[in-house]
């Protein structure tokens, strides 16, 4: 894909360093969409494995990994486009069928990723309600306690007055689930829902970055179609011009005829005085 983009912005001349920058960034930006499909790709097939015999904390987390390295990438390409818009080269022709190609294919890219983001949300979503389900862990939101503390609420105060049945409870935890795994989840939930956020906000910068461009074209259009009318005044100005000129030529013309014809006349009486 990287040397698809070189070609694409080889076939335009341009001068010196500023369309060497350009199409060096513009293929890093294209290894960086590359590099996204592909996460994209592995993140799909992690995700559909959540939930199944092949589950495990190391896919989790190997998942985790992958979705977060992803997301930064995708933070990093795109302020790289937003570099890219900005280099002079960019507003040319070959230069901004380029810009305006990698920003569909990374929004492109960009969609599908969130995409696997919500499904593995989803899926870890249940995970965790089928774990609380089966140990009979309370879990509250930080926002229904006013602020961040404990993810699990471990005893009721029912719970608390009878110690006998809170030690059974606790036992029965103990061999149904990690609480400490519960935990690192229901955090792991958040910060992917936070990836989200970041992807959508994203989503924002290149609407704004392809109304920004769009503008840019209705610009330059109406810079062409301005210089377009000058041209047909040009012209028409240049027409007048030679219609003025081929009638004075003209008007030179009968002149000197008249003046030919005086002076042969003249002529004519000179020499018949003479003779006579």
């Amino acid at each position: 894909m990287a040397t698809r983009y070189a070609n694409f912005s080889s076939g335009s001349g341009g001068g010196g360093s500023s369309h060497g920058e350009f199409q060096s960034l513009a293929q890093t930006i294209g290894t960086n969409v590359q590099k996204i499909s592909q996460n994209v790709g592995s993140m799909k097939k992690m995700v559909q494995q959540l939930g199944t015999s092949q589950d495990s904390e190391s896919l989790r987390s190997q998942l985790h990994q992958i979705q977060q390295y992803t997301n930064q990438l995708a933070k990093d390409t795109n302020g790289q486009l937003k570099s890219l818009a900005a280099m002079p080269y960019g507003e040319q022709g070959a230069g901004r069928l380029l810009r305006e190609k990698l920003t569909n294919d990374f929004s492109e890219a960009l969609h599908h990723f969130q995409l696997v983001q919500r499904a593995e949300a989803d899926k870890e979503k249940d995970s965790v309600k089928r774990a609380r389900a089966a140990s009979g862990i309370g879990f509250e939101s930080s926002s229904s306690r006013g602020g961040p503390g404990n993810l699990i609420e471990l005893a009721s105060p029912v719970q608390a007055q009878q110690p006998q049945q809170q030690a059974q409870s606790f036992a029965q935890m103990d061999e149904q689930v990690n609480i400490e795994m519960l935990r690192e989840r229901e955090q792991a939930i958040r910060k992917l829902e936070n990836d989200i956020v970041d992807v959508n906000a994203i989503f924002k910068d290149l609407a704004t970055l392809v109304h920004d461009q769009g503008d840019m074209i209705d610009s330059i259009e109406a810079n062409v179609e301005s210089a377009a009318v000058h041209v047909e005044e040009g012209v028409q100005q240049v027409a007048k011009a030679r219609q003025h000129q081929e009638k004075a030529r003209k008007k030179m013309f009968c002149l000197l005829i008249i003046g030919v014809i005086v002076l042969a006349t003249l002529i004519t009486i000179i020499v018949v005085s003479v003779k006579s």
